[in-house]
């Protein structure tokens, strides 16, 4: 029989593991389900807030591929300045990703393409965006839903890092004749990730202040 000294450090012994495991188990909790996401460039870091609530398929769609690693290594492969920054999809020789089934379109949510937004890259098919997105340059009210005509989806906003999107915009284009908008220099995706979330991830400050000052009665498309 051990004495009584012992079996009070083996059961001080055996409560610390047993808290440290639980310290291990609430971190890996919290960041499997962190909604704020951190990607690094060539350039330097982007830090997004993601809209759950608004863009519960979009978040989860975006998510998939975040931790699937997914986006590490594609480009930012179209730079337009005064309107977005798009990537996610390419490699740095331009090859086309496999990807997932499209996501459902939520732009009926009621957040705006303000700067500082990301939205899901699509082609005409309102349902067919996968895995690229985009980052407004300015206020593209133009991108926003409507009555009979869906929009581009918005599910974040960039927290930390808009002058590394604004910088991205400053690199000269290059001459491939089917990407003439992508830099001449390949800005790569180096990884993205999740990480835990800083504040609240539900409303933005951007989209709080668009809701207010932005109206727009009529759009006319080509």
């Amino acid at each position: 029989m051990l004495p009584n000294n012992n079996i009070f450090s083996v059961t001080q012994l055996l409560a610390k593991k047993i808290l440290i495991s639980f310290v291990f188990i609430a971190a890996f909790f919290t960041q499997a389900n962190a909604e704020t996401v951190k990607i690094e460039t060539d350039l330097g870091e982007i830090t997004v807030n993601l809209f759950s609530e608004q863009a519960p398929a979009t978040v989860e769609n975006f998510l998939t591929y975040v931790d699937d690693g997914f986006y590490n290594g594609t480009i930012f492969h179209r730079v337009i300045p005064g309107f977005m920054v798009q990537g996610g999809g390419l490699t740095f020789d331009f090859t086309e990703k496999e990807t997932r089934e499209p996501v459902v379109n939520e732009s009926h949510n009621g957040l705006r393409n303000a700067r500082g937004t990301l939205a899901m890259a699509r082609y005409s098919d309102p349902n067919s965006a996968t895995a690229q997105f985009f980052i407004n340059l300015v206020n593209n009210p133009h991108l926003d839903n409507y009555p009979g005509r869906p929009g581009y989806t918005v599910f974040g906003e960039v927290i930390s890092g808009m002058e590394v999107v604004d910088e991205i915009v400053t690199r000269p284009p290059g001459n491939t004749r089917r990407y003439p908008n992508a830099p001449s220099e390949p800005i790569r995706i180096l990884k993205a990730y999740r990480i835990e979330a800083t504040g609240d991830n539900q409303t933005g400050d951007n989209q709080k202040e668009e809701s207010k000052k932005v109206e727009v009665k009529t759009v006319q498309f080509d």
